[in-house]
């Protein structure tokens, strides 16, 4: 199932729908015209945990032929917003979690050369969450080395503390597509907070593809563009650390919740990495894809 939450017109309030064919569908709405309750927003859909998947699979498979008046609307008549427009906690960022991407860091960022023994972790606050084609800002002021990374992010339908890795996966409610920028010059002594935690710096969406739809996270191609041209290209399966590993060691000292949200690193191709170093300008464009999730576009403006 292809969730989203959306909003139909600017003076309505975000919604959670389901995109089926070309269209979305407004859960609480069709829940409500087969007498059954469905949460208006993602978070609460995901609290209700594994049965509220359930019920809204039914029922979308029951009304396809025939969607009820108020509960469909075309998805090019409404605006996209974050999958989560505003998490309940920071978002767990995991660093050099792909080889090449080590390799890199470690010529232009003065990360090491060798490969991490442990998951390097690090947080995006929720303030820094923005949806769908909004805009990322370039504070000339702060950065004049703004960076892209594309990431898989997983999304947690279940509790999990202290989880074995075997059983990690179990404990995930979907995955969803995550940009996580970064001003490079603005690391302070070593931490990455300020530098990747600024407004906008985490485009994230355009849906969350249930966990059922993707049974094996570690084969998904991702890449990213700039103004049309590749910048990065890979596979999740070249993570150096892979999702269920990452639940379970984050889960071993923080207890993961319904709707946290890991991005899981970036492949090789940042623009720190390149020779010459290329940044991010007003008036460039970024675009970001997961196979079978969906792309993100975000255009680059100056504050």
């Amino acid at each position: 199932m292809r969730l989203v939450t959306y909003r139909a017109n600017v003076l309505e309030a975000a919604r959670l729908g389901a995109i089926v064919d070309t269209m979305v569908v407004d859960l609480e709405n069709l829940g409500a015209d087969n007498g059954i309750h469905l949460p208006d927003n993602m978070l609460d859909f995901i609290d209700l945990g594994p049965s509220a998947i359930k019920t809204a699979t039914m029922l979308l498979e029951q009304n396809r032929a025939n969607w009820p008046v108020g509960t469909a609307v075309p998805v090019q008549n409404v605006k996209l917003l974050a999958p989560i427009p505003r998490p309940r906690k920071n978002i767990f960022g995991i660093g050099l979690n792909y080889v090449e991407h080590v390799e890199e860091s470690s010529r232009s960022l003065d990360t090491s050369a060798d490969l991490p023994k442990q998951p390097i972790i690090f947080t995006k606050p929720p303030t820094s969450v923005i949806g769908p084609g909004d805009a990322v800002h370039h504070n000339a002021k702060i950065t004049q080395q703004l960076d892209w990374e594309v990431e898989l992010a997983a999304i947690i339908g279940t509790q999990a503390c202290r989880i074995e890795e075997k059983d990690a996966l179990s404990h995930v409610f979907g995955y969803s597509v995550m940009v996580d920028m970064s001003a490079r010059d603005c690391r302070r002594a070593g931490q990455w907070v300020y530098s990747k935690g600024m407004d906008t710096y985490a485009p994230f969406g355009p849906c969350i593809i249930t966990a059922d739809e993707i049974p094996d996270p570690q084969t998904l191609d991702l890449w990213l563009t700039v103004n049309g041209e590749i910048k990065q290209k890979s596979n999740t399966k070249f993570m150096l650390f892979n999702v269920a590993h990452l639940i379970a060691d984050i889960s071993a000292g923080m207890t993961l919740e319904p709707g946290d949200i890991i991005a899981t690193g970036t492949p090789a191709g940042v623009g720190a990495g390149r020779t010459p170093q290329e940044w991010l300008w007003p008036g460039d464009v970024i675009e970001a894809h997961v196979q079978g999730i969906g792309t993100l576009r975000h255009p680059i403006v100056a504050i």
